[in-house]
């Protein structure tokens, strides 16, 4: 019989929301591939079910929610958590602490769980207090009752074995490398800056959009991202459009062909992401390529280490920097595209990746370990 898995967590499968949709959309068929039977939970509301790369042999399970910002990754949660429990899977996989609240009721029905504990969820500048303590709780509950935790990022495993005393496996995010393609040929090749990025404050949006204005006195400025409920954020980049032939609002970009085809492009790309791991948007920009100014963070030094240009969230200090990458000869910026590749290609494939959670979820289950391509002294506890 194959062994079972639920992933609880995400907002479905095939999903374009943010990284663990990502990672879902890579880890559930490699699950099939390696002879599982894997169920994916998620929203009616944000899966593509007509999407051509879909693998029908993964299990859509869609459950109802509330689908209001304070509460839906709750109530979508709960009610998978309650399916899943009746469905008893050999193992669940868990994605983000707030579904800690939820371990218990599987830890009753007998089903064993690893929980991706993702970011800091707690520190993030979107959250007011009352979220901000879900997420705390959330965390003390998965530290409790999580029975392996995954980090992506060293840093987050430090911080979690020094705030709960829990240690854990690192698997971070991965990136593909891709052919070259043509569909930002709207925007003249390696000659524009592009931010990629959910519209939200530690994403240093709003200080990227106050310095795009500077920045598009030079260069043409191409920003793809929005907040998913609207808001003043999503407005400012539109009027910056609207007003600014130089700037170009693209919103959320769901086709990875076009989405990949501008970080292939881009002269520069503005990381502003603050909070978190191991972002996967970073991981696989580099796998792309593209030349990068990041916020200074102990999470993006770890990804990019000396291959990156770091700035301050400030206007300055990202005008500055951004006019200092694409002032570098195309020809030397040509050997950084190739070096930040080569660490895409070492350090954060998705064969290795997937492998890495799939012998993670056999010892979860008690499923006898098979075979597979990344050794198992590269898992780090």
């Amino acid at each position: 019989m194959k062994p079972s898995v639920a992933i609880i967590g995400t907002r479905g499968y095939p999903s374009y929301y943010g990284g663990f949709e990502t990672a879902v959309r890579e880890l559930a068929p490699y699950l099939v591939d390696a002879g599982w039977d894997v169920s994916v939970y998620g929203r009616s509301s944000a899966i593509f079910a007509d999407d051509p790369l879909r693998d029908a042999r993964v299990n859509s399970v869609l459950t109802r929610g509330v689908d209001l910002k304070s509460i839906s990754t709750l109530s979508y949660g709960f009610t998978a958590a309650w399916d899943a429990s009746r469905r008893k899977p050999d193992v669940a996989l868990i994605m983000n602490v707030a579904n800690g609240y939820f371990l218990r009721m599987l830890k009753r029905a007998g089903i064993p769980t690893v929980v991706n504990v993702d970011g800091i969820e707690w520190e993030r500048a979107k959250w007011g207090t009352a979220a901000k303590n879900v997420f705390k709780n959330g965390a003390r509950l998965t530290a409790k009752h999580g029975d392996f935790l995954v980090y992506d990022a060293d840093a987050i495993s430090r911080r979690w074995q020094s705030e709960y005393g829990r240690s854990g496996t690192v698997i971070p995010y991965g990136g593909h490398e891709r052919p070259t393609l043509n569909y930002a040929d709207e925007f003249p090749a390696h000659g524009y800056v592009l931010l990629v990025a959910r519209f939200v404050p530690e994403n240093s949006v709003p200080e990227f959009l106050t310095a795009s204005e500077e920045i598009a006195a030079r260069w043409p400025v191409v920003i793809v991202g929005s907040s998913g409920y609207g808001g003043e954020l999503d407005e400012r980049a539109e009027y910056l459009s609207r007003t600014n032939a130089n700037i170009h609002w693209l919103g959320h970009i769901s086709d990875d062909d076009r989405l990949h085809s501008l970080w292939q492009n881009a002269g520069v790309y503005f990381h502003g992401h603050s909070v978190g791991g191991t972002n996967p948007t970073l991981v696989q920009a580099m796998a792309l390529g593209a030349p990068t100014v990041a916020r200074d963070t102990v999470y993006n030094r770890e990804v990019l280490g000396d291959l990156g240009i770091f700035a301050s969230p400030d206007r300055k200090s990202i005008v500055e920097s951004i006019s200092r990458v694409m002032s570098i000869p195309f020809s030397e910026r040509e050997v950084v595209k190739e070096q930040l590749r080569a660490r895409a290609r070492d350090r954060y494939g998705w064969g290795s990746v997937c492998s890495a959670y799939e012998r993670l979820l056999r010892v979860a289950g008690g499923i006898p370990v098979q075979d597979v391509s990344r050794p198992a002294e590269q898992l780090k506890s």
